[in-house]
């Protein structure tokens, strides 16, 4: 397939993404019309996740085959994977990234979402990618390395150093928000934050995702967080971000019922039980 032809492949696909989750953003379905996704994946064929089951790899290493709403391995072995791309576009949809703005990427993989964000914010804005596996962490540098507005951390993403953001891009499945995540939102600015329980990634039963794991959208008031639920999530878990006594209160709380009338993330224990949703040592999600 000729470069032209796949300029339009990925018009199309584009297209067909933002359709899907119905959101409006037109530098959201540009960047993904521009951005090459057979940059980013490595050699063909590809492996694909088919039906949340197992992996089936490409007929050919022809990069049409990429230009699916699918998921890809990118180390099938260890369940890692380059995500699938409608539930990004909705998610960046809600996080609206605008041109110039400071994007945090938090476990950026091999760098095709990446490149996506950089994309949105333009040449006067910047993307910090981080990402905590080594080998992924050396290919998304060298995939990325014509990407003059983006910066590739290996590092902890819980803990790694970064410049205040307007947008914070959560990308791994914690049980709690980091601390830095909160301090380093700018006023106005937005954390797309995947909570999941430890059966969030490995059950073998998806039709139950939406008791194991959520993506909230957290936006910075001052001192204030407020926050919805968005999306139910299955996805790899965040390195750092994984605590027991979180895990516990956040898989009690899905069992219960009811995150979608969560309103605010408080960072003290000093709320009333009777407005917690979800409640652990230092902080939680509550309806009012």
């Amino acid at each position: 397939m000729t470069e032209d032809e796949l300029k339009i492949v990925r018009r199309a696909y584009a297209m067909q993404i933002m359709a899907a989750v119905q959101i409006a953003g037109e530098n959201i379905e540009s960047s993904f019309a521009q951005i090459p996704r057979e940059d980013f994946l490595g050699p063909g064929p590809w492996p694909i996740f088919r039906r949340r089951r197992n992996y089936v790899l490409t007929p050919a290493d022809d990069p049409v085959y990429l230009y699916t709403d699918e998921v890809v391995g990118i180390v099938p072995e260890r369940h890692i994977n380059n995500g699938q791309p409608s539930l990004h576009a909705y998610l960046l949809g809600r996080a609206a990234p605008r041109e110039g703005d400071h994007i945090v990427h938090v476990g950026a993989g091999v760098g095709y979402y990446t490149a996506i964000m950089a994309h949105v914010v333009g040449p006067s804005g910047r993307v910090t990618a981080i990402e905590f596996e080594p080998d992924l962490a050396a290919r998304a540098k060298a995939n990325l390395a014509n990407y003059t507005n983006v910066c590739v951390i290996h590092g902890d993403g819980s803990t790694a150093l970064f410049e205040p953001a307007d947008v914070i891009y959560v990308n791994a499945g914690a049980t709690r928000p980091a601390d830095a995540w909160l301090a380093q939102l700018k006023n106005s600015g937005r954390l797309i934050l995947p909570l999941t329980t430890d059966k969030g990634f490995t059950a073998s039963d998806w039709s139950n995702m939406h008791l194991r794991g959520a993506v909230f959208l957290v936006v910075r008031q001052g001192t204030e967080f407020h926050t919805q639920w968005i999306s139910p999530v299955a996805i790899y878990p965040c390195h750092g971000m994984r605590d027991m006594a979180s895990e516990n209160a956040l898989a009690a709380a899905f069992e219960r019922g009811g995150w979608k009338r969560v309103k605010r993330l408080y960072r003290t224990d000093d709320v009333r039980d009777e407005r917690c949703w979800l409640r652990a040592p230092g902080w939680c999600l509550a309806y009012e």
